[in-house]
């Protein structure tokens, strides 16, 4: 994998002799990204997002959980034959009655799910694990008898027993399931026991498997590509993070982090922005300034040795250049700006100033931003322009 002009490589890697990852992208912003408490997204916004990840170059789309309301599965429907080149899927409870539904919505594959961790057999289904699968299979069973895919999903898989977790795969691969699927629904995981956990589980199935990985400790991306390493073919993503709790996986982060480290390049990264922005507007929920690649200040140089380094050379502060995602880079003048820095912003503004202009300048920077008044590029121009005539 040759260096580019865009990123820069972590050659750490070449250390390692991973074989080449042999992945794809499930992204569920439409389904589990509305779990995110208070976020609903109308008709119109899922077929908007549906066909901007489909631009992206996801293959695959979570349309939904069609047995939630009427609406829901017209909507699932009418995405699943809008043409796409993604395929789709929905979710289903282990309910014939959920199955029936999301078997109508002409989608490519169902993700009928079970818990079977004891927490979740105790307290929620009052049933045993072989109750349990017992109904599930039914559910992939007459998934199948209809022509459509199926992806197993084990929800709460890593609080599951490992040896549980491989038998009911194991059985599951009998009723010729497409997919099995580990859910981290609690975040639990680390990068090393999420790499344990999908390299155990691949010693006992042949079957593809997915990981789906919540962020309730900041680890969903590292874990989804731990996952990716120890050969899960199907990752699971959310837009900006988004989802129940503290959210999943993010797309954006996990795309680029494919294209830099491991050199898959086949999904267009130039639209990760606008398709953030698009989920910001429709979910009300804005990224943090400091979210990687989408967050305001991902590109936001203040540091005056910074900047002075940015201005001869972007990669010396910048890992991806900002236009590899669709954003824009900013220069920022503040407290700790210095003055090659401020002359270089100044003239990337089109202006040319005196030694003695710019100290003046750089002064009534300084007294601005340590009483926390910001410089906004307007006022920035308008202090300059002022500088000049005095």
């Amino acid at each position: 994998m040759s260096e580019s002009k865009d990123y820069s490589r972590n050659k750490l890697v070449d250390y390692l002799n991973l074989p080449p990852l042999d992945i794809e992208i499930c992204d569920v912003t439409l389904r589990d990204g509305e779990q995110t408490p208070g976020v609903v997204f109308t008709r119109e916004e899922k077929i908007a997002l549906a066909t901007k990840l489909d631009s992206v170059g996801v293959e695959i789309i979570e349309t939904g959980f069609p047995v939630v309301s009427v609406s829901e599965k017209e909507t699932v429907k009418e995405i699943a034959n809008m043409g796409l080149n993604a395929r789709t899927c929905c979710l289903s409870r282990s309910k014939l009655s959920d199955v029936e539904v999301a078997v109508d919505c002409d989608v490519d594959f169902i993700s009928i799910f079970i818990a079977m961790s004891d927490l979740h057999l105790k307290y929620k289904y009052h049933k045993s694990c072989e109750e349990m699968f017992s109904c599930a299979m039914e559910a992939v069973e007459y998934a199948k008898d209809h022509g459509v895919g199926v992806r197993f999903a084990a929800e709460d898989g890593s609080r599951t027993d490992v040896e549980v977790l491989k038998t009911a795969f194991k059985a599951a691969e009998e009723y010729k399931v497409d997919y099995v699927s580990i859910a981290d629904t609690i975040g639990i995981l680390t990068p090393s026991t999420t790499h344990y956990l999908v390299s155990e589980i691949r010693k006992t199935v042949k079957t593809p498997i997915c990981i789906h990985c919540h962020d309730d400790l900041g680890l969903a991306t590292a874990n989804t590509i731990a996952a990716a390493e120890a050969g899960a073919k199907q990752l699971h993503t959310t837009v900006n993070g988004i989802g129940e709790r503290a959210g999943n996986a993010s797309l954006e982060e996990l795309l680029v982090l494919l294209r830099i480290q491991y050199g898959i390049d086949r999904y267009d990264t130039t639209k990760l922005t606008d398709l953030s922005a698009m989920v910001n507007e429709f979910s009300g929920l804005k990224p943090a300034v400091n979210k990687a690649i989408v967050g305001e200040h991902a590109f936001s140089h203040e540091s005056g040795i910074h900047v002075c380094a940015i201005l001869e050379e972007p990669r010396t502060y910048e890992l991806f250049s900002p236009e590899m995602v669709g954003g824009k880079r900013h220069l920022i003048v503040g407290k700790h700006t210095g003055m090659k820095a401020l002359k270089g912003i100044v003239g990337n503004m089109g202006y040319e100033l005196s030694k003695e202009e710019l100290g003046t300048l750089l002064d009534r920077i300084k007294n601005c931003t340590e009483t926390k008044h910001g410089i906004s590029p307007s006022k920035l121009e308008s202090m300059v322009i002022e500088t000049k005539k005095h």
